[in-house]
């Protein structure tokens, strides 16, 4: 696949100026191989896709591992560009038998404040299950928690756009 060039373009806020970065489909597949670089090998029992970010890297690093337990937690935490709800909403989760005794890994496309990650790890370890955290970007200056991802590949202060997310109006 061609390598498409990343795209940063500066946006104004309320918060002032950002920078955002736009990804292309190659610059994705990249990013999961880089990723799949540091995790271990047959340990994980099952994958868990945190939605909707992490529905694409979860998928390409199911194919790639030929994992075939791949769960969804369905979570709203996001409702616009910088706009965030008090806490993630659980819209679907799966059930704690599923979880019980297994390990899990959570698979997001970015770690921003870590509330999303850290509240589907904590539901895991509630159901009795064991979970580590996999996203492609980490921004450490918006996280809200002193632990990082288990595994990640890149860090930044930019708003990464994914080319599953729709273009802007």
């Amino acid at each position: 696949m061609i390598e498409q060039p990343v795209v940063q373009r500066s946006t104004h806020s309320e918060n002032g100026a950002h920078q955002k970065e736009y990804l292309g489909w190659g610059q994705i597949e990249g990013l999961v191989d880089r990723l799949l670089e540091q995790l271990p090998r047959g340990y994980f029992d099952a994958l868990m896709a945190v939605t909707r970010g992490g529905l694409v890297p979860a998928g390409l690093i199911a194919e790639k591992i030929n994992q075939r337990n791949v769960m969804v937690a369905a979570v709203m935490f996001y409702t616009g560009e910088g706009e965030t709800l008090d806490e993630p909403v659980f819209m679907q989760f799966p059930s704690d038998a599923l979880l019980n005794d297994k390990r899990i890994l959570v698979i997001d496309d970015i770690w921003d404040s870590g509330r999303t990650a850290m509240s589907v790890r904590e539901r895991i370890k509630g159901a009795g299950g064991d979970a580590e955290v996999a996203v492609l970007h980490y921004k450490p200056e918006q996280s809200v928690y002193e632990e990082e991802p288990d595994y990640y590949v890149v860090e930044t202060d930019r708003w990464v756009v994914y080319p599953w997310e729709p273009p802007e109006n």
